[in-house]
């Protein structure tokens, strides 16, 4: 199956094959547009000639893996897929209809920006569009992105890169800037989709014959919330193993190579699951897991979970946007701490590290939705508080949470290095004195 060339290409590919156009009345254009460009009507008649489309853009109604979406479809073929005022018109009629009907969105652009012959009046229709787009994630509903070849502009800095979730097709192009007005040594590898994935501004790439499922799982997961506040999961460590007898031992526990990770926890707890990547700010962090996962009642559950590496600035951004996504579509998080602690390099520094824990701090404080964490493995101070749910932190036996590695509180009071274990101890750090001290509601057994 090859890339979709055409609006209706690209609904075929993506929906279960029931599309319902959104009928609008639009008669001819007349009088050359809103500033008169010289011969634009006629422009815009053979550009209709040749497509068979009366606008840049198809709207309508379809499913999707069962789901019923509002789809918005870009034609590339009628005046490079620019945004004109019937553009602009057409896609918030289909933004109005979603909210109407309480249906997720799903934009399948392919558009070369604003449009030229309508000339400041296109512009406002990134205006008009951003509204749209707020006023739809404001009543609570999904909105998913999946960039076509080419996408850039205003097209990509509103309805594209303003999605929920954001999808591109393989080999993609994808910028602001479009081909003819960037620099003359631009590198062209800077504006694809596969670019956008490794500097954290889209989520994924899929292949066009994975497209449907996969636009339906997100659909289906994104509109399934769990009720209520989700348990924690059970710990994977070796049934009846005794509480650690000293701080010592506890770190030592967590710091176990073999230890179970996120990885094998997010295994355990979800049936099926998707990821988002990026902090949309030009990062990515692999020690930060983001996404949405299934239960077994096939409810959805939202998931932040930190791998066992020191977190990145990236990382509590994307996980920040993963708890307000989540929060907006009135889903439950899980999260799972395990980090020695924030990244303290001076790359992370330059790269906001206070600044994004503290957003993550701010994104789990008002978070509207029941929140859960469990502590896995280390809890390395405040880059792993930043995650932990207020009031419902849970532990398991081969794990602790301090207020700084005893390595770095032996070295702040002065205290040579063999002294790290006796600090240890006097910090109070195992799980069973996190439940004591009203840090943790309990430790949970294999």
């Amino acid at each position: 199956m090859s890339d979709p060339a055409t609006a209706r290409e690209a609904i075929t590919l993506a929906t279960d094959g029931d599309f319902a156009e959104l009928s609008l009345s639009e008669g001819p254009l007349k009088n050359d547009g809103p500033i008169g460009w010289p011969g634009y009507s006629d422009t815009h008649a053979r550009a209709s000639a040749r497509t068979g489309e009366t606008e840049s853009v198809v709207c309508g109604t379809g499913r999707i893996g069962g789901v019923e979406a509002v789809v918005i479809s870009f034609e590339f073929r009628f005046l490079g897929g620019s945004l004109g005022e019937r553009t602009g018109a057409r896609a918030a009629a289909a933004h109005a209809l979603a909210r109407e009907r309480r249906l997720p969105v799903v934009v399948l652009p392919a558009t070369g920006g604003s449009r030229m012959h309508e000339g400041m009046r296109a512009l406002l229709q990134l205006q008009f569009l951003a509204r749209e787009s707020s006023l739809t994630r404001a009543a609570g509903l999904p909105q998913i992105a999946v960039l076509r070849d080419p996408t850039t502009g205003g097209g990509w800095a509103t309805l594209g890169a303003g999605s929920d979730v954001v999808l591109a097709l393989p080999g993609a192009q994808v910028g602001f800037a479009g081909s003819r007005v960037r620099p003359p040594d631009a590198d062209p590898a800077a504006y694809t989709a596969e670019a956008q994935l490794a500097h954290g501004h889209i989520d994924a790439i899929v292949p066009p014959e994975a497209l449907r499922d996969t636009l339906g799982h997100w659909l289906s997961l994104l509109t399934r919330p769990a009720e209520g506040p989700v348990a924690p999961p059970r710990a994977l460590g070796a049934p009846g193993t005794p509480p650690a007898a000293s701080g010592r031992e506890a770190v030592a526990r967590a710091r176990r190579p073999e230890r179970p990770r996120a990885a094998a926890y997010l295994d355990a707890h979800f049936t099926d699951r998707e990821e988002i990547s990026g902090d949309r700010s030009g990062g990515v962090d692999p020690g930060m897991r983001c996404g949405f996962g299934r239960l077994p009642d096939g409810r959805t559950v939202a998931y932040a979970a930190q791998c066992g590496t020191a977190t990145r600035p990236a990382g509590f951004r994307t996980a920040a946007r993963l708890v307000r996504l989540a929060d907006r579509l009135g889903i439950p998080v899980l999260t799972l701490v395990d980090t020695p602690g924030a990244a303290n390099d001076p790359a992370a520094e330059h790269a906001g590290a206070g600044p994004a824990i503290a957003d993550l701090f701010a994104a789990v404080a008002s978070a509207r939705v029941p929140l859960t964490s469990l502590l896995i493995g280390e809890g390395g101070s405040g880059g792993a508080l930043a995650l932990a749910a207020p009031g419902n932190l849970w532990a398991t036996p081969d794990s602790y949470f301090s207020v700084i590695a005893p390595e770095a509180a032996a070295s702040i009071l002065k205290r040579p290095p063999e002294e790290s274990a006796t600090t240890a101890d006097q910090l109070r750090l195992r799980p069973e004195d996190l439940v004591e001290l009203g840090v943790a509601r309990g430790v949970v057994e294999p």
